[in-house]
Formats: structure tokens, sequence, C-alpha cells
């Protein structure tokens, strides 16, 4: 039995998906879910229904058969799409998925803190009042590691009494062998209970840095105190969490919801992206495209979206997250009523955000490629870049010069050279850049034209179709009048980075390309590689400087050893960090040089 292929735009759908973790679901011409499945590399496992080569059994292949679209969600990791998957599955009921009997969530740990003395719990049903929750645990091996490190490590109680109404009459083994302090029968007061949980908590989120600060203070306290027994219990604990990094739970998640607001924009194209969490879980995502957006701000595309989306809604979050200011938040406010409008900056709230932007990144690319026309997706981008500026030849090579500067010092010139589209390194070339050109970036370019466009024609070695010169109409002036003035003729444009605007000798207007166009996607590559690099280069002889300038100055310290001193430490960085002794080890260098080495590097910062 042949494997069913899919449509043209099925199949453009799937080549724009990422090779990231994440959830995809399959759907019918009706737009019913049919099938809900998780994978780490989603474009690989997605593309593997449809390859000839693969093994599918009488269910895959009805399945592929009613196939006529797919939506994708991309998350952080490989667990967090396993418990997206069965969230999705439990939400969409899909024909095709496996459906458990026993409908069993993932394990989570929760801290009850309603109670007067918290206990440590597994659950799989997040319907503890007031508890706080951890988790869920994808894997069994860790979540009882876990448990393990906070028994050993803290006083949690084990037992199940509703303390303070029922208690024991007496303690119970684990006060015994020093594995709680029991509370339950007077031992231990609510206060230091409770100090010790939020230790806990602070432990279960990562903190291990603040717990081990608050361990090291009750030992120094229980020493102090002569209590010599109770310190050696609170070093072992230390010694403990020292042998352990954060534990390895794959989120905190409370019991409120939540709506992540990702936001993505391509010139005159955009998308929003919603994220709904419902009592901890995230359950699914919403998108919508945006128009008719030319020239309008950011802020005011994604408040334009969230009214569209809410108005008349009451499936409200209480809390929406954004991922930056809105300028009308106050007339938002009144539409979405009882919401919280919040920008987080940090923790879980602003890991949703960043998840819900990087969907709305997923999305707008698989959008542009879906927007492209049949013959824009097989032009060769060098023949349309050629004809969309009018060129007089295909520019099958080219050249392009940027310029890189520190406030007037350090400046140099670098010159990419690419073939058919693709960059030839043996033909990169860097200059440091002499005269006027360190303080005029016009100047810079001449002198780049100028030295590499006629040693060239001196060489008799063949000049490019077409140089691009990084920046505006005074960049691309100082080249032409320098090509002319070498009496050369060919192809020159330069491209101003805030607008993408292409100016041409001869042109008062700039040319405009479509964000989507491969020319300009093939210009912008070019013009990056270019840009890198210079900067790689200025970096270079700056840290060089830098260095020499301050090792120089130290008596004693002349060329060769400030040769042996680089080769040796690399940079003054290093040298900061270094030893006396690390330094004297170097020949010729005592200890008495070494330590006026140090000292001068200190001065110098």
């Amino acid at each position: 039995m042949s494997t069913p292929r899919p449509s043209q735009k099925l199949s453009r759908k799937v080549d724009a998906l990422p090779n990231k973790p994440g959830v995809y679901l399959w759907k019918d011409e009706e737009g019913q879910v049919l099938y809900v499945g998780k994978a780490n590399k989603l474009r690989q496992r997605v593309r593997h229904y449809f390859s000839p080569s693969a093994d599918h059994s009488a269910k895959q292949y009805a399945l592929l058969e009613l196939i006529r679209d797919i939506d994708s969600i991309v998350l952080g990791s490989e667990a967090e799409a396993l418990i997206l998957e069965n969230n999705l599955i439990k939400e969409h009921k899909p024909r095709f998925n496996i459906v458990l009997r026993d409908d069993k969530s993932y394990p989570s740990i929760a801290v009850t803190l309603a109670e007067p003395f918290p206990r440590v719990l597994v659950v799989r049903q997040l319907d503890i009042k007031g508890a706080r929750y951890f988790g869920p645990y994808t894997d069994v091996t860790v979540l009882r590691r876990t448990l393990r490190l906070v028994r050993k490590i803290f006083t949690v109680r084990s037992c199940h009494y509703a303390l303070l109404d029922d208690k024991p009459e007496r303690a119970c083994l684990d006060y015994h062998i020093k594995r709680c302090l029991a509370p339950c029968v007077g031992l231990q007061g609510q206060a230091d209970y409770r100090s010790m949980i939020d230790d806990v908590i602070a432990f279960l989120e990562g903190k291990t840095v603040q717990v081990r600060t608050k361990l090291r203070q009750r030992m120094e306290e229980a020493s102090a105190k002569l209590e010599y027994e109770r310190a050696a219990e609170v070093r072992n604990s230390i010694k403990w969490l020292e042998q352990v990094e954060r534990p390895q739970s794959v989120q905190v998640i409370g019991k409120g919801d939540a709506d992540a607001i990702g936001y993505a924009r391509d010139g005159d194209d955009a998308v929003g992206v919603l994220l709904r969490v419902r009592k901890g879980r995230l359950i699914a995502r919403e998108q919508r495209f945006l128009a008719n957006i030319h020239e309008e701000a950011d802020s005011d595309i994604l408040g334009a979206f969230l009214v569209q989306h809410y108005a008349g809604i009451e499936d409200r979050a209480r809390n929406l997250l954004l991922p930056f200011e809105l300028a009308n938040s106050k007339e938002l406010n009144g539409i979405i009523e009882g919401a919280r409008i919040l920008i987080p900056q940090r923790g879980l709230n602003r890991n949703l955000v960043e998840l819900a932007d990087q969907n709305a990144r997923h999305l707008m690319e698989s959008f542009r490629i879906e927007s492209f026309e049949a013959d824009e997706r097989a032009d060769d981008p060098v023949y349309a870049l050629g004809r969309d500026l009018g060129l007089s030849v295909v520019p099958r090579s080219i050249a392009c010069i940027d310029i890189s500067t520190n406030q007037g010092r350090d400046t140099v010139g670098s010159l990419v050279w690419f073939e058919a589209g693709r960059s030839k390194k043996s033909e990169y070339r860097r200059m440091k850049i002499k005269g006027e050109g360190q303080q005029d970036d016009c100047a810079a370019i001449a002198e780049v034209v100028q030295r590499y466009v006629g040693r060239r024609v001196r060489e008799e070695r063949p000049l490019p179709n077409l140089l691009l010169v990084d920046g505006g109409k005074g960049q691309l002036s100082a080249a032409w009048k320098t090509m002319q003035a070498l009496d050369v003729n060919f192809d020159l444009a330069s491209i101003a980075k805030k607008e993408e605007e292409i100016f041409l000798p001869g042109r008062s207007e700039s040319v405009r390309l479509s964000r989507r166009a491969p020319s300009l996607r093939l210009v912008q590559r070019i013009r990056d590689e270019a840009h890198r690099f210079a900067v790689e280069y200025s970096r270079k002889r700056r840290s060089k400087r830098t260095f020499d300038s301050a090792l120089l100055q130290v008596p004693g310290i002349g060329l060769a050893r400030r040769r042996v001193l680089l080769e040796r430490f690399g940079s003054l960085a290093a040298i900061r960090i270094a030893s006396v002794e690390e330094i004297a080890e170097i020949p010729g260098i005592s200890e008495h040089l070494a330590r006026r080495v140090l000292e001068k590097i200190v001065e110098s910062e």
C-alpha cells in the first residue's frame, strides 16, 4: 500500500515546521483534530509520516487518508511536549489517539501550605486547597530523587495527622532517627517549622544558594549555643545540598488561570498568539494574523489584536501576560474586565510569554513560506536580485564592504565575496583604515574601494558583478566617485539598515523590495556577513591595543615579554585574575616583576 501524498499547501506547512520540541495536531478537512502527537524535532517527526519508506499500520494509513491540515505548538523541551500532549488528548479526545482508561495525570509534588504544619506529598490531581505545586514530573525517578533529597536535608513530617486537631500520644521513629523534630507532640514550634518549609519551597524552586546560606546561619547559631549535635545535623544537610544542583521539576504550577500573549511582525505582516493556561495547565494555543498595519506601531497592533479577541468572550483568565507595554492599556482594562494586565520580567510568567513569542515567530515564518507565489519559491535569488534592481548583468559574484569603528579608533574595513549566492571565504579581505577614514565613514568606504579595486585592476584579477556598500546615499556616493576615478565600470548599490532601502547610482528614489523577496534576503545575508567580519576584526585590534598599552607601560616589560604574556594568558582579563605565582612561572619574569604587572593592570581599569 503506497503512502498517501500531502497536498502542496500541507507540504509547505510541514517544511515550515522548526526542528524543535513541540506538539503537532493532525486535522481533517473540517478542522477536527484527528491525532495529537509530540516530538523532540517537529519537522523531522512530521515529515516521516509521508516518507515512502515508512512502515505504517492500517490505522496509520487510515489517518493519512483523512489528514488535510496540521497545527503545531513549539515548546522548550520534550518533557513539556509530553505534558501538553497529555492535556490536549484529554481536551480534544482525538479518534486516532490511544485513550488511557485510568486517565491519570503526571505526578506533581504538593506542599500543603494551608495546614498549620505543612506536608510534602506526591499527587496526581491538583485539588488540595491552598497547596503549592511543583511539577508535573514526566520521570518518576527524578520525582523520587527530589523527595529523597528533601527528606535528607529537611525535617519535614511524614505522618498524616491533621495537626492540631488530631495528634499521636508520642513521637514516631522519624523523630528518633533525626528525620523529624516531632511537631506533632509539641517538640517543635509552628514558627520554626514554617521557616523550614520556606526553605523546602526555595529548594524546589532551585534557590539552593539561598537555602545554603540559611542553613549555615542555623549551624553557627546552634554552635554558639553549644548545641553541637544540632550543628552537626545542619552541617550534614549543607553537605547534601552542595552535592545537588536544581531539582529537575519542569515548572512550578499553581491553580490560577493565565493568558500569555506572543507577538511577531515582519514588515506589513503580524501575528498575535494566545496561550491558554487553565488550572496550571497549558491547554490551547490561538492565533490571528493581522493585515493593514502599514506604519502602525507595534503597541497599537497588539492592542487591536487583544480588543478583537476578547470583545464578547466570557472565558477570560485572571492574569493577562503581555510581552511589552501598550499605549492604550487604560482602554483595554475597560474592555477586558476582571483581568490583571501584567508585563512579567522574570519567573514562570516571563517564561510563558517567551514561549508565546516563540510560537508567534514560528507562525510568522510558516505564513511567509505559505504566502510565497510559486515563481518566487522557485526563483534563484541571484537572478531575482538582478531583475528587481534592473542591473546590467546577473550578479553571479557579489562583494560587500562594511566599516566598523570604536569611537574613531580601531576603524577597520571588511570585504566579503559571494559566488552564486554562497560565501567564498578565500576572497574575504580586511584592512586597517588610515587618515580621514578613521573619523569619517564615507572616507573609510572610499579608502576600501580605492585600495581593493585598485589592486584587483593592477593584478588583472576579476572584479565583482555587483559591489554592495553598507550605508545610505553618502556611502554610495563615496564609492561611486572612487570607482569613476579608477575608471572601472560594474554595478554598485548600497543598503540602509533602518528601512532596508537599496540605493543605486543615478536614481533619486530608493528601491524597496518586499520583505519576503528572495533578492532582499540575499542582500541582507551578504550585508550581515560583512558586518560580522568587520566587527570581529575591530574587536581583535581593540583587544590587542588595550593589551599593549597596559603592559608596555610596566618597567621591565618589553616586546618579547609582552609576546610571551600574550601567548600564555591571551588577554588582560585573564592576567587580572591570575596570581603572582602563576605570572612568575613564565621564564624571565620574577615575582617582583609579576607583582608590578598586576598593579599596573589594576591601575588601568
